[in-house]
């Protein structure tokens, strides 16, 4: 019998979180336990050890990814417990799952397998409650606006012009578009507004970039909320809302310490977007665990060409952290889809399929290059795999010069990933990064998003209409030195997610541009972008149910 993902969970045997700490040489007195398996790290702790030195830091990235993912965070896991099977000191490092995407079409999101993060249920819902108190934080600063605006409005706020919305970390399609303010006087004035899901909200963004609680704090302030009638920016300070603000996120932003299932320490913190915003775990939880393991495993989101680019232009540059090496993960699966078979024969052997593909992987892993850094290709292995697509992909790759590692970590643990293990450290030890980024600041705006496009998706060239070219000249005036978050489909290197492979000489139409101003990035839209996801015809929540042992079943 197959077991799922939640009953090959709940048979791990835990440790102690206490104990999992003492393998970071942290101390039980610096964590906040909630409950036996699962802490905070105290933030007076973690300044406590800003001058020691720092380990080295694995990106997990991938190629473009079929809907149901290709298994980055099993992979992370999967690495993490390798490498302390081999006897190193690691810790992994991941964003926090949305109950948007657990309830809808993905599931769980703490790994797959006999590589995952436990305990698997409360990682899953609720958590530690850091994504009540973001959502907390940004439906606190919406309620300050309408309440100026209701005793009199004295920042001369236009109602037309507001651009923060309210947020739910659910996935809601009725929320999209909302009017409010309905009904007696006493309710306020009517206006449009939005819904976007919580690790949509800029607060995540910034909760996820800043260093301490002063950098939080700082950057809150800096958000803009909306527009004056008299054309000027009104930010979040100028509503007196930070302070509370900053009450709301002060234990939140203390990162999260859990365990694999087999005892690998796990820092799971924050969970922004991959597209609107840069879709990385936070600063502090990358930084805390630098400090305490010898080789830290980190993840991206999505495909490399959106999540491995903004975790280099984003959150190293305004960390000032950087990365040693990166891994390109890859399924035979997806790279057969890439090669024009349908989503529904992916199961079926094709080889020819196969070779088509593999132009996807190439372009990710040359892109990753470009950075300065070794890249290896990690294959994520599914039991329909057969071994001539095996062996295939593993010819492709020593012919085009690529490092390739096979690893079973979903079906057999750290059994199954020693080697991936042993070849990261090979590489590591053999391989100095000489990492750099993409552009530098003071390119234009304009010229770091071409770059983007032509450099790392293939296209020939960045397109957009007066409007469009209107919002970049003025943008150029306050924020040209910020860098590029661009927002388009993860399905594709191109806007359109039925362009599979690695397509060449396309054009990418910009939509629209949006200012992240706490965050300290530029949103460039390609796209329908949805900031607000709707559930699938059949979700996820409709088999997830508490049995009669008073454990849940089906969420995952």
């Amino acid at each position: 019998m197959n077991l799922s993902d939640i009953e090959i969970a709940r048979s791990a045997k835990m440790q102690p979180i206490e104990s999992i700490a003492a393998k970071l040489d942290i101390d039980e007195k610096d964590i906040i336990k909630y409950g036996n398996f699962r802490s905070k790290v105290s933030r007076q702790y973690i300044e406590s050890v800003n001058g020691r030195s720092e380990g080295k830091l694995i990106l997990v990235a991938g190629i473009t990814p079929t809907a149901a993912g290709e298994g980055k965070t099993t992979t992370s896991v999967g690495l993490g417990d390798g490498l302390s099977r081999i006897g190193k000191k690691a810790a992994i490092c991941l964003r926090e799952p949305s109950l948007g995407p657990c309830f809808g079409m993905k599931g769980g999101a703490a790994g797959g397998g006999y590589a995952q993060v436990v305990p698997m249920e409360e990682i899953n819902l609720h958590f530690n409650g850091d994504f009540h108190a973001i959502g907390a934080a940004h439906n606190l600063l919406s309620a300050m606006i309408d309440n100026h605006i209701y005793w009199g409005n004295e920042l001369r706020i236009d109602v037309r012009k507001i651009s923060w919305g309210r947020v739910v970390d659910m996935n809601d399609r009725a929320l999209r578009e909302i009017t409010n303010g309905l009904g007696d006087v006493f309710n306020g004035f009517p206006r449009t507004d939005h819904y976007d899901i919580t690790v949509a909200s800029e607060v995540m963004a910034i909760f996820c970039l800043a260093n301490d609680l002063d950098c939080l704090q700082e950057r809150l302030g800096n958000i803009i909320v909306a527009t004056s009638l008299d054309g000027e920016p009104i930010y979040a300070r100028d509503l007196n809302a930070v302070g509370a603000m900053t009450a709301l996120l002060k234990d939140a932003l203390q990162p999260n310490l859990v365990q694999t299932m087999e005892g690998t320490p796990c820092f799971i913190h924050g969970g922004p977007f991959a597209n609107i915003a840069h879709g990385c775990n936070s600063v502090i939880a990358t930084r805390t665990a630098l400090k305490h393991a010898d080789y830290v495993v980190t993840e991206a989101g999505f495909g490399a060409d959106l999540g491995a680019e903004k975790f280099f232009n984003i959150k190293m540059r305004q960390s000032g952290l950087k990365p040693d090496m990166a891994i390109i993960v890859a399924t035979i699966r997806a790279l057969k889809l890439h090669g024009g078979i349908d989503s529904k024969a992916l199961d079926l052997e094709n080889v020819d399929a196969l070779v088509d593909g593999f132009s996807n992987l190439k372009r990710h892993v040359m892109n990753t290059r470009k950075f300065g850094i070794p890249v290896m290709v990690v294959v994520n292995r599914f039991t329909a795999d057969t071994k001539a697509e095996r062996a295939m992909l593993v010819q492709l790759c020593e012919k085009t010069g690529i490092k390739i590692v096979e690893s079973n970590h979903w079906e057999e643990g750290s059994d199954g990933s020693i080697d991936l293990a042993e070849a990261v450290v090979k590489l590591l030890d053999e391989e100095t990064p000489k990492f750099e980024y993409l552009y530098n600041s003071q390119m234009s705006l304009w010229g770091k998003t071409r770059t983007i496009a032509q450099e790392l998706y293939g296209a020939e060239d960045i397109i957009a209409d007066k409007k469009v070219r209107d919002q970049f000249a003025e943008l150029q005036k306050r924020y040209g030195d910020l860098p590029i978050c661009i927002a388009k489909t993860p399905l594709s290197f191109s806007t359109d997610p039925l362009f599979k492979g690695a397509p060449s000489g396309h054009v990418v139409p910009i939509r629209t541009t949006r200012l992240s101003n706490g965050a300290r990035f530029i949103v460039v839209i390609c796209g329908n972008i949805m900031t607000m996801p709707g559930l699938p015809r059949h979700p996820a929540a409709e088999d997830i149910f508490v049995n009669d042992k008073g454990e849940i079943e089906g969420l995952f």
